[in-house]
C-alpha cells in the first residue's frame, strides 16, 4: 500500500487490488473563504483522477468539490458510497457524471476483487450535512482507517477488524466558533485557546484508543486568502487560533510521547509497508513551516495566484431582483409549520440582518413560536446573525438548503446569543428542505423516546452511559471535575459539552439534560438494571459550536 497526500482530507491510496481517491478538494469553498493548505491546485489532477474507486465522505464543500470531480475524475470509477438516510450525496455525485456505485450497509465489510472495504456512516442531524463517514480498507497486508471529519463515539468496530497500520484523522478546527461572535477579544481568545486544546486532546484520545502504527493528521487546516478573513490564519503566534497546521500538531503529539505521526503535504508519498513508513516530500517542508514569516510569505504568494477565482465569483453574488423578506417567508414558513422538536428547542425568534450600505438592510425575524417570517420590529430575541445582503440573495437564488454548508462555514457573518449554544438553531439552518427537516424531526423524536438502560459510575456519580448529545460512551469520553463554585460538572470530550451533576442540567446547550445522581442513589427515570463502573480522570475544557 502507498499513500499520497493531496491536500486537506484528500489522499490517493494505491493497493494491489485497486486505487482509491478520497475527498478531492481543490477549489475555494464557502463563498470563497476556505482554500486547501498547503496549495494543491498545481497537482496533476487528471492523472490523479484516473482511479478505480472514489470515496467522498460527506457533502461539506471542503470534501465534496463538484467542479474538480466533473473535470478531473474518471467517470469510469466506482464510487464507494456511505449508507446515508437521504440520497443527497448519491444524487450530487450522479449529477457530476458518476454512474457506478457500491453502497455497503454501514459497518459491513465488502470484498471488491480482493480489496476489503468498510464504511461507517454517522447519521445524526449534527453529523456534517445530515451525515459523515469513515473509510476502512484492507488489501490483504495493510489496514487503513480514514476518519476525516467523523467523530464516532467509539472505535470498537474498527479495532475488531484487526490492528490498523495507517490512521488518517482530523486535528484542526473546521468551524466558525468563536471567531464570529460579537464578544470582547479577551473572551474570544480564551474560548479559542480552550477549543484548540480540546481538539488536540480529542484527537489524542482517538489515537491512543486505536493504537495504529502510523498517524497522518489530515482534514485541515484550511487557509483564508481574503483580506477580511486573513486574521484567521495561524501565522501570528496566537495559541488561541483554532486552525493550527500539521507541523504544530505533530510537534505537540511528540511532546505527548507519540512518534508515529507522519506529515503529508500535497504530493508527499508515504510507504507504510516499509520499515518506519518513510515519506518523500515534493519540496522541503521548511519552505512553508520554518517560521510564521515563511508561512506568511507562502500564503501571500498563494493569495496573489488564487484570489482572482474568488473575485470573479463575488461579482455574481448580489441579486437586486430578489425580494429577500418575501422569498424567505415563502421558503421558511412551511418548514416552520412542520417543525415540532426544532421549534420547541429554539422557542423564540432568530433575527437575521442582511446588510447593504448602498441598497439598504433587510432585517428579518424568523419566529419559531408563531411559526412565521416577518420584518423585525424590535422584538427581544436570544439569537441574532448579521451578514451581507448579497450572500443571502445568493443563497436564495441557489435555493441552498444547507446554510451551515455555505454561509456559516464561510465565517462571513457575525453572531450574538443570550444564554448557551442552541444546536437546534443550526440544525434548522442545515435542514431547509422537507426531506431534511422531517428526517431531523424524526431523529430527535427517536432520541427522546429511546432512554438508555445502562448506568455507569463516574467519580462518585451514577449517570446514563450514553451522552445525551450524540450518544458518546461516557466511560471513554466522560470526565468529572469541580467548577469554580465547587459544583461537580461532567464533560463529554466528544464535543466538549458539560452537565451540572447536582441536577443534570446541560450547561452547553438547551434540551439535553443528563440523568444522574450521587452514587448509591436512584438515577431519575432509570431502571437500575445494568451498572458499569468506571473511574476516568482527566482535565479537558468545553466548547460550544462543534467542528
Amino acid at each position: 500500500m502507498r499513500i499520497t497526500g493531496l491536500g486537506h482530507a484528500s489522499v490517493l491510496i494505491e493497493t494491489a487490488h485497486g486505487n482509491v481517491l478520497t475527498d478531492p478538494w481543490v477549489n475555494p469553498a464557502y463563498f470563497g473563504s476556505w482554500f486547501p493548505f498547503p496549495d494543491n491546485s498545481r497537482l496533476d489532477w487528471d492523472a490523479i483522477g484516473d482511479v478505480d474507486y472514489l470515496f467522498v465522505s460527506h457533502l461539506h464543500r471542503d470534501h465534496f468539490d463538484p467542479e474538480n470531480l466533473r473535470k478531473h475524475v474518471s467517470k469510469r470509477t466506482t464510487v464507494l458510497l456511505p449508507e446515508y438516510p437521504t440520497s443527497e450525496l448519491e444524487d450530487a455525485l450522479r449529477d457530476c457524471g458518476f454512474t457506478s456505485f457500491v453502497k455497503p450497509a454501514s459497518g459491513d465489510v465488502v470484498d471488491l476483487d480482493g480489496l476489503q472495504v468498510m464504511i461507517q456512516a454517522l447519521t445524526s442531524p449534527t453529523d456534517g450535512p445530515i451525515g459523515d463517514s469513515s473509510l476502512w480498507l484492507h488489501d490483504g497486508r495493510h489496514r487503513l482507517l480514514n476518519q476525516n471529519d467523523a467523530r464516532p463515539s467509539e472505535l470498537s468496530e474498527f479495532r475488531e477488524l484487526g490492528p490498523v497500520d495507517s490512521y488518517l484523522i482530523q486535528f484542526s478546527g473546521a468551524i466558525w466558533f468563536p471567531m464570529v461572535y460579537e464578544l470582547p477579544q479577551r473572551a474570544k481568545a480564551a474560548m479559542g485557546l480552550t477549543k484548540r486544546e480540546r481538539q488536540f486532546d480529542r484527537t489524542l484520545r482517538y489515537i491512543e484508543e486505536l493504537d495504529a502504527r502510523y498517524v497522518f493528521p489530515t482534514a485541515g487546516p484550511p487557509c483564508f486568502l481574503d483580506e477580511e478573513l486573513w486574521g484567521f490564519n495561524d501565522i501570528f503566534g496566537d495559541e488561541s487560533n483554532i486552525f493550527p497546521d500539521q507541523v504544530v500538531f505533530l510537534d505537540w503529539l511528540r511532546g505527548k510521547g507519540h512518534d508515529e505521526g507522519r506529515l503529508l503535504l500535497p504530493g508527499t508519498v508515504a510507504s507504510p509497508d516499509e520499515a518506519g513508513c518513510p515519506v518523500v516530500h515534493p519540496y522541503e517542508p521548511d519552505t512553508i513551516y520554518a517560521s510564521n514569516e515563511t508561512k506568511t510569505a507562502y500564503l501571500r504568494d498563494m493569495q496573489a495566484r488564487r484570489m482572482p477565482e474568488v473575485d470573479a465569483a463575488r461579482a455574481t453574488w448580489a441579486h437586486p431582483e430578489i425580494d429577500v423578506l418575501a422569498s424567505l417567508r415563502d421558503w421558511f414558513t412551511p418548514l416552520l409549520e412542520e417543525s415540532t422538536k426544532i421549534a420547541a428547542g429554539i422557542d423564540g425568534g432568530v433575527r437575521l440582518t442582511c446588510e447593504d450600505a448602498e441598497r439598504g438592510d433587510v432585517d428579518v425575524l424568523i419566529d419559531f413560536v408563531a411559526r412565521d417570517v416577518r420584518a423585525y420590529d424590535g422584538e427581544k430575541v436570544r439569537y441574532r446573525f448579521r451578514t451581507r445582503r448579497a450572500y443571502v440573495e445568493q443563497l436564495i437564488a441557489e435555493h441552498e438548503i444547507d446554510w451551515v454548508n455555505s454561509l456559516f462555514l464561510s465565517c462571513r457573518f457575525s453572531a450574538q446569543r443570550i444564554g448557551p449554544y442552541n444546536e437546534f438553531v443550526y440544525v434548522f439552518f442545515k435542514c431547509l428542505s422537507d426531506e431534511r427537516l422531517n428526517y431531523a424531526e424524526g431523529w430527535f423524536a427517536e432520541q427522546d423516546a429511546a432512554e438508555a438502560s445502562e448506568t455507569i459510575t463516574l467519580d462518585g456519580w451514577e449517570m446514563q452511559r450514553r451522552c445525551p448529545h450524540l450518544k458518546a460512551d461516557l466511560t471513554r469520553f466522560g470526565t468529572v471535575e469541580d467548577d469554580a463554585r465547587g459544583e461537580a460538572v461532567m464533560t463529554c470530550q466528544m464535543h466538549g459539552w458539560k452537565w451540572r451533576l447536582s441536577d443534570g442540567k446541560c450547561l452547553s446547550s438547551i434540551g439535553h439534560d443528563l440523568r444522574c445522581a450521587p452514587a448509591g442513589e436512584p438515577v431519575p427515570g432509570e431502571p437500575m438494571a445494568a451498572v458499569v463502573h468506571d473511574e476516568h480522570h482527566g482535565h479537558h475544557d468545553a466548547e460550544s459550536e462543534t467542528g
